[in-house]
Order: C-alpha cells, then structure tokens, then sequence
C-alpha cells in the first residue's frame, strides 16, 4: 500500500453571510449571501491563493446555498477549475424554520437541544442531528473514494466542518459533541485520507481554521447565536442556523 497516493481534502468556510450577523434562519430561503465584509473575506482567500499557490487542486465542489456560491465563485479563478455544485454539504436544513427571524423561530419551535434530545429535527421538515452527520458522513466518503490520491477543494459551512471531525475522527454522530467548534470565515482545514497496510485508510488532521488572510481584516469577537438579536451584539464566525455547538454557555 505504500504506492497509493495520499488524498488531500480542504474544507473551506464561506465568507461573512447576512444571515450571520442578522437573527433570519439561514436556509435557502433565507440565505441573502455575503456581507461586504463576507465579499473582503473571500477576496482575500483569493488573492493569498493566487500569491502563494499552496493547494493545487484536481477538483472543486461547493453548497448551493448562496452563501456559499458566492464564496467559490470569487474564488474560484485562484483554482481555475470549474465548480461542482452537490447540496449534500449545505449547512444543517432548517425545514420550516428556514427565512424565519429570531425572534419567530424561537416562538414557533424553540430553540432545540441536540445533546438532551438528538433526534428532534430544528423544526418540521428540517433535519435533526444524527440525520445531518449521517449526511455530511457520506458526502464525505464518498467524495474521498470517487477522488482517490487527488487535491478536492469543498467550500461548505461550519456545521459541515464540525461533522468531518465527527466522521474522521469516529466520535459519536448520534448526539451533539461536547466540544465548541468556532471555524472562522473563509478559513482552511485540511485533512488527509492516508492508506494502510491492510488496504483501508486512516485520516489525518493537517491543519484546522487557516485563517492567516483574515488577520488585517479586524476579525470580530465571537457571540454566540442565541444573542445575536440584541443590538450591536453580532458575530462574524456565527452559524446561520443554531448548532448545539454554539449553546450559550453559565
């Protein structure tokens, strides 16, 4: 096995969307795409791609969610590879609480709580949260396998970043982990799927939340999503839906 390549796989976070900074569920009803800043952001990841040529890439694979479309396509000239499009690694789905504020979503469902209760969807036709790592899991694998000893670039969300984790590192899919993942916007993680001697693999962690093009930008404080809908009280890393993550904390 010591001929069969390495696979390189980066997961980028979209920019700085509207629906982190404003309290809108952010499905794909209520995805408005990148702030000003978020459109910075992946200029900058861009520009240090172009300069530095570090992540020489054979495929590029992005979310639908305009979020993230609007991530890849300015950076997708840095790759020069055309983009594939797979809603497999869209954020965790909201179902009908997709494009509601805050406050309304809050008053219709509440707000769930994935470690006490795992299987209970964010709201009705949305996914609870063995369904969304059970998702993000096979998307992952499968792309590992269909692009075997090659360079993929996937752009996604922070949710599906926390699930590689999960996947890769064989924790538990069935609750919510205990651990506070913040992935930084536009920021790089990167594994590598190795092989073993008795012909299956194993993955490594590279590097985690590369954010080294940001660092100028004035990154914000990080909130936590419960509070963004008091005033003047936003954060740039929040989620666009309300990951058990990022439960607000005594």
């Amino acid at each position: 096995m010591a001929d069969t390549p390495i696979t390189n796989l980066y997961l980028i976070r979209h920019g700085e969307a509207h629906s982190n900074v404003n309290p809108i569920i952010g499905g794909m009803k209520g995805d408005q795409g990148l702030t000003p800043l978020g459109l910075a952001q992946a200029q900058r990841l861009r520009d240090r791609l172009m300069r530095s040529g570090e992540i020489k890439a054979d495929v590029l694979i992005a979310s639908d969610l305009p979020r993230a479309r609007q991530t890849v396509e300015t950076i997708a000239p840095a790759l020069r590879l055309p983009i594939t499009w797979d809603p497999e690694f869209q954020e965790l789905r909201p179902g009908d609480a997709d494009g509601l504020s805050l406050d309304e979503f809050k008053a219709r469902f509440g707000i769930p709580d994935f470690r006490r209760d795992p299987l209970r969807p964010l709201a009705a036709g949305g996914e609870n949260w063995p369904q969304f790592m059970l998702r993000v899991g096979t998307a992952l694998d499968r792309v590992a396998r269909e692009h075997a000893g090659q360079t993929v670039v996937v752009v996604c969300h922070g949710g599906v970043i926390e699930g590689s984790f999960s996947f890769f590192m064989g924790l538990n899919t069935f609750q919510a982990p205990r651990i506070d993942f913040y992935p930084h916007n536009t920021s790089i993680t990167h594994w590598q799927r190795w092989p073993r001697a008795d012909g299956l693999y194993y993955w490594r962690l590279v590097s985690y939340n590369d954010h080294l093009h940001l660092r100028d930008l004035g990154v914000n404080d990080i909130r936590l999503w419960e509070k963004m809908g008091e005033p003047g009280d936003v954060g740039e890393d929040d989620p666009s839906v309300p990951l058990p993550t990022k439960e607000e904390r005594d």
